[in-house]
């Protein structure tokens, strides 16, 4: 059976930091406010000039290294992003570009937050189908772009940053001990649009509009189907929760993430919680955890992965993976 393989992984943060402490300077909030509903200390924000692409580069440049792959390796490109450089053509090929990479495919995937879990799905199942050999999976974003600085509820909340991941086909036995991607679960529920969008687009308005968020509606939503689909996921690959070494959550909010914790009767520390450093990255955040993590010596070759995330669509979603 092929499977996909995680050869390395790599993350970028922009230089520029803001902490809580220098929000408050400009806004009605203050460090305590921030950190007692979000766990957020500070975030990266982008240089001006500075894309998502040239975030999305860099990390691909790192997850590369740290694959001992070259760009003349890679055969695919799925940048998921909601914050693309231009209209089209996709930011993908961009990066595409940037590398080297001159066969193959490049393209985006647009799921917001959960746009990591999207993208790695499809770069899966490629891979599985033979379309695709070596494959890198991006997760990008330039958010402070489309936040309203005037919204102390949303602002606050986001941040900057790339992460990626270099997938390789590998023949296994097609047992859960296998190391590769074991199993996806995908959702999504037009009906929940008004809690989280955008409030502009080519089509609509002709402008990139900002954030609208219902963080008490959202938060419901996030709690109930991140617990569902992680259910899924393990159910597709026939383990349970005991089996879970890591859950590296989308770093939305630190109570959303206790709570999807509680939820699966996971231990503090088997969770991976970037949100206070880095803030909500949206489809950056998965793949910047993952990253940190592996840097860091706890996940070690073996372990057993929860990756999941929700974001705007509303889109869910969860991947099982053995390091």
């Amino acid at each position: 059976m092929i499977r996909s393989v995680i050869q390395g992984c790599g993350s970028y943060l922009p230089a520029r930091v803001v902490t809580n402490a220098d929000l408050a300077k400009t806004m009605d909030t203050s460090d305590e406010w921030i950190q007692q509903r979000t766990g957020i200390c500070q975030r990266h924000i982008a240089a001006e000039g500075e894309m998502t692409s040239h975030l999305a580069l860099k990390a691909s440049e790192r997850a590369l290294e740290h694959a001992g792959l070259k760009a003349s390796d890679l055969d695919l490109i799925v940048l998921a992003t909601a914050t693309p450089d231009e209209t089209f053509p996709a930011t993908a090929t961009r990066v595409q570009a940037g590398l080297g990479m001159t066969k193959g495919a490049a393209f985006d995937v647009q799921a917001v937050c959960a746009g990591f879990v999207y993208g790695l799905s499809v770069a899966d199942s490629l891979i599985k189908n033979g379309l695709a050999s070596t494959a890198l999976v991006i997760g990008a974003e330039t958010f402070s772009r489309i936040l309203d600085w005037d919204d102390r509820g949303t602002c606050v909340l986001f941040g900057d940053g790339a992460g990626a991941v270099v997938l390789k086909a590998e023949q296994g036995a097609g047992t859960t001990a296998d190391r590769g991607v074991l199993a996806n679960a995908l959702h999504s529920d037009g009906r929940q649009h008004d809690i989280l969008y955008v409030d502009g687009g080519p089509s609509s308005t002709r402008t990139t509009g900002f954030l609208r968020m219902e963080g008490k509606e959202v938060f419901k939503h996030a709690v109930v189907n991140m617990a569902a689909v992680v259910g899924e996921v393990l159910a597709k690959a026939g383990l349970e929760t005991k089996d879970i070494d890591w859950l590296v959550p989308h770093q939305a909010n630190k109570r959303i993430i206790d709570g999807t914790g509680r939820k699966l009767g996971l231990p503090p520390e088997r969770v991976v919680v970037t949100v206070d450093r880095h803030a909500n990255t949206s489809a950056a955040s998965i793949p910047l955890a993952l990253d940190a993590a592996v840097k860091d010596g706890r996940i070690k070759k073996g372990d057993l992965l929860l990756l999941e995330g929700i974001g705007g669509g509303l889109a869910w979603g969860a991947s099982l993976v053995r390091w």
